[in-house]
């Protein structure tokens, strides 16, 4: 049996799909149990990969770009387009997409397609397809999600929004959920966190956000919430406050999906209270988690919701929304929150600050829901899917 997969997101690790297709194929090769029946793999990729781990012999990498080499949404769709041809042409009898993607096989060939999707954000949020390219892309990924033999979703959330909003039969699809990259699941030195506290002038015991600064992800309610709190002055009498500490790529006041933090921390006078680190490279993040008092993630939608189970892996209290699918990856680990609700918002927030039995709680609950989650799990369950 040969399998093809979409490898794409290779050239992209510091990406979340990046980070799946990694994980999933560093386990695939380090658990052969999982490879019963299955003769050779196929990476499809859009460059040559740069890989931190050896591909048996039986795994061969397939570089290809269309005409249009430029890298945007066109090459998206023509390669995802092209990967079909060539996997049929490889002789492949099945294959693995890892993200959902525009890729359709012709009904007439024997190639089964199972198809990992993440989410369907640009039907639930009209915004994220407002020009012509990203409409007529998120036509050909629909187009290619309803055409897959089999679907699996990350999380119950989104099964329940392929079955609301795409009208796909429950029974197509297969609920597999994620795991963090190793690096959250190691133990991190005291000389590692201090290296990073002095790259970005940190003092333990702030409350962090990360995990990207779109619109959905909320921090424009957080920045408000923090600045309700902090200038409380009945709370501000009771409590020391912490500081609040924002990563993510700062982007152009012009691009409509992102909020503008820059422009709102002076609207709400926070230049003293809030600390933007703009990009952080993934091997920060794990520092970043341990210094702070607790980690914060308002966001109005997600897929999964890997930043939680990053932090609960690295022992930090966690504030969520209590939105889409991060229920099922905090349970009762997390103290949640309506993202929409200024107060409730700032409410919860004092409350992780001044109750310390509260965050020890949460660390000790933390532990013991990080283990509902490993690769070897997913992989496991992918394999599965993908030989039947």
């Amino acid at each position: 049996m040969k399998i093809g997969i979409n490898a794409s997101f290779l050239r992209k690790p510091g990406t979340g799909i990046g980070q799946v297709t990694k994980n999933v194929l560093q386990t695939l090769i380090s658990h052969p149990q999982y490879l019963t029946h299955i003769d050779e793999f196929v990476l499809y990729c859009e460059e040559e990969p740069e890989l931190d781990f050896s591909l048996p012999e039986n795994f061969h990498i397939r570089v290809f770009l269309p005409s249009w080499k430029r890298d945007d949404t066109l090459r998206k769709i023509l390669w995802e387009r092209r990967v079909a041809f060539l996997a049929k042409k490889d002789g492949c009898d099945a294959f693995l997409s890892l993200y959902q993607d525009s890729t359709v096989f012709p009904k007439s060939g024997s190639i089964r397609h199972t198809m990992v999707v993440h989410d369907i954000i640009p039907k639930i949020f009209p915004e994220y397809r407002d020009n012509t390219r990203q409409a007529l892309y998120w036509r050909r990924v629909e187009r290619g999600i309803l055409s897959a033999d089999h679907i699996i979703a990350i999380s119950e959330h989104t099964k329940n929004d392929l079955v609301s909003e795409l009208h796909i039969a429950q029974e197509k699809i297969s609920v597999v959920p994620l795991d963090v990259n190793p690096q959250f699941r190691n133990p991190i030195s005291l000389e590692r966190i201090s290296a990073v506290f002095k790259k970005y002038d940190l003092t333990p015991g702030y409350i962090y956000h990360g995990g990207g600064l779109e619109i959905r992800k909320n921090a424009g309610m957080l920045l408000r919430a923090y600045a309700r709190m902090i200038k409380n002055p009945l709370i501000s009498l009771e409590t020391k406050m912490p500081i609040l500490v924002i990563s993510g790529k700062i982007f152009d006041t012009k691009n409509k999906l992102a909020t503008d933090v820059v422009g709102l921390i002076q609207a709400l006078q926070l230049q003293k209270d809030v600390k933007l680190l703009g990009f952080v490279p993934d091997e920060d993040l794990p520092a970043l988690y341990s210094g702070s008092l607790f980690f914060v993630y308002p966001s109005l939608y997600e897929g999964f919701g890997l930043p939680v189970l990053e932090a609960l892996c690295m022992h930090t209290p966690v504030l969520s929304s209590d939105t889409s699918s991060l229920h099922e990856v905090g349970g009762q680990a997390v103290l949640y929150t309506n993202p929409k609700d200024i107060d409730a918002m700032s409410h919860q927030m004092k409350r992780l600050i001044s109750d310390e039995a509260l965050r020890k709680t949460l660390i000790s609950q933390g532990a013991v829901q990080t283990l509902q989650f490993s690769w070897e799990k997913t992989v496991q369950k992918i394999s599965a899917l993908i030989t039947e």
